[in-house]
C-alpha cells in the first residue's frame, strides 16, 4: 500500500513539475520577446501557441493597440516581472499571474494555460494596474479573523 501511494505521490509532482516547466518556458519566452522585440512580437508568440485562438480577432487587435501603449513616457522604464501567484484549477488548467515592474508603476500580467489532452497550450492572457486598489482591499480588517 505504501508503495503503491508513493508511486502515485510521485506521478502526480512529475506531472505538475512538466506542467510547470512548459508553461515556464512559454511565459520566459513571451517577456523576452516583450522586452526586446515589443509586445505584439510577444503577443504573437504566445497566441501561436494555440490554433484555435485567433491572432487577428478584434479582442486580440485591440489589446495589441492597448499593450503598445505602455511606452516610457507613459509607465516608465521596464525593469523587469516577478512571479505574484500561480493557481491550478485542475490538473489541466493553470493561470499565472505576473509583477511587471516599470519605473511609475506596476502592471500585472495574467497568462492561463490549459492541457485539453497530452500538451499545454496557451489559453489567454490579459493585463491591469489594479495591484493598489487590491492590496489595500486585502490589508482592511474585515480580511482577517479577529479573535
Amino acid at each position: 500500500m505504501k508503495i503503491k501511494l508513493l508511486i502515485i505521490t510521485m506521478c502526480f509532482g512529475f506531472t505538475t513539475m512538466v506542467a510547470q516547466e512548459v508553461t515556464d518556458d512559454m511565459v520566459e519566452i513571451f517577456f523576452e520577446k516583450f522586452k526586446n522585440e515589443g509586445s505584439t512580437v510577444a503577443l504573437d508568440y504566445v497566441y501561436s501557441t494555440n490554433k484555435w485562438v485567433s491572432q487577428s480577432s478584434d479582442d486580440v487587435i485591440s489589446l495589441k493597440n492597448q499593450m503598445n501603449n505602455l511606452t516610457e513616457d507613459f509607465v516608465g522604464k521596464y525593469y523587469g516581472y516577478e512571479l505574484i501567484l500561480e493557481k491550478h484549477l485542475s490538473d489541466s488548467y493553470i493561470l499565472k499571474s505576473y509583477l511587471v515592474k516599470y519605473g511609475r508603476q506596476p502592471l500585472r500580467f495574467t497568462f492561463q494555460f490549459y492541457k485539453p489532452d497530452k500538451e499545454w497550450r496557451f489559453h489567454g492572457f490579459s493585463f491591469d494596474g489594479n495591484l493598489t486598489e487590491e492590496i489595500k482591499e486585502a490589508a482592511k480588517l474585515y480580511n482577517y479573523r479577529l479573535n
